[in-house]
């Protein structure tokens, strides 16, 4: 049972996701000229449906391993209820991150997209966290529970399936059509105007009438073109990869460091993939 709750963590970020998603496509829409607003109260949102949880294994994991003591004491300082000066630092340093690349994405028109691929990207990291060759650091707790319950083979068939439906969202973002602007002086520029298909240019038959004081007219003779960004569709691909390889170092570091998870670590490999996914998502956009 253990290994099946993993193997479906993914769906729980498509549903936590899919509302954070929809928090962002709703101010982007009431607010476009706010992507860091949309950003903020994407990333807001997306914590609290988690209850902070993950965040909180973030910084209790980012404690014990930044203190370098012994095995045992850093067991015990993960285990503690405060959170020390490395645990504060991990929090502010990956909301940063969230929000600075969130509101690239959505600048480019990818906002509810980006944080939707994010979050089930980052989700992905708990089964190859719970892969059959990784123990628990610990006899009991969730790290028990949950540690070497999930095939790699099962793993690997969930990644395939997660970057799949990733290039899927990123074939929903809004299309972008070629035409050319009529501007008011008689003049002719090249231009891109979204959610304009199907016009012509011949003559101004067809034509659009534009923000800025010009026409928007197709390419003569020619049907308008939906470009499609060859870039973006690999960029939310390669996010799901790397999600997954940021979720196996941090996995590799605590075996190492711990002998095993614990739960803590799965939450650091979710809080440090979801960054890693979204600034991987920005910078391909």
């Amino acid at each position: 049972m253990a290994g099946q709750a993993m193997g479906f963590a993914p769906v729980v970020g498509l549903l936590l996701g899919g509302i954070s998603a929809a928090v962002v496509a709703g101010v982007g829409a009431l607010k476009p000229e706010a992507p860091l607003l949309a950003a903020v109260l994407g990333v807001v949102v997306l914590m609290a449906l988690s209850g902070a949880l993950h965040l909180d294994g973030l910084a209790d994991t980012a404690d014990g391993l930044g203190s370098r003591r012994d095995r045992e004491t850093m067991l015990r300082i993960m285990k503690q209820s405060d959170i020390g000066p490395f645990g504060v630092a991990s929090i502010a340093g990956v909301l940063l991150v969230d929000v600075a690349a969130l509101t690239t994405c959505a600048q480019a028109g990818f906002g509810w997209q980006a944080i939707l691929i994010a979050a089930v990207a980052s989700r992905l990291t708990l089964p190859w966290s719970c892969r059959t060759s990784v123990p628990s650091a610990r006899p009991d707790g969730l790290g028990a529970m949950v540690a070497s319950t999930v095939r790699p083979a099962v793993a690997a068939i969930i990644t395939a399936a997660t970057v799949l439906c990733a290039v899927a969202f990123a074939l929903l973002a809004a299309p972008t059509t070629r035409g050319q602007l009529l501007t008011s002086d008689g003049g002719i520029s090249r231009m891109y105007g979204e959610g304009i298909s199907g016009v012509y240019g011949e003559g101004l038959r067809g034509s659009a009438p534009t923000s800025g004081g010009g026409i928007w007219v197709g390419v003569e003779g020619t049907p308008a073109t939906t470009d499609v960004n060859a870039l973006q569709l690999l960029g939310a691909g390669l996010a799901v990869l790397v999600a997954v390889a940021v979720g196996v170092l941090v996995v590799r570091r605590a075996r190492k460091a711990l002998g095993g998870i614990t739960g803590d670590v799965l939450g650091a490999a979710v809080e440090l993939a979801l960054p890693a996914a979204l600034l991987t998502l920005a910078l391909t956009t």
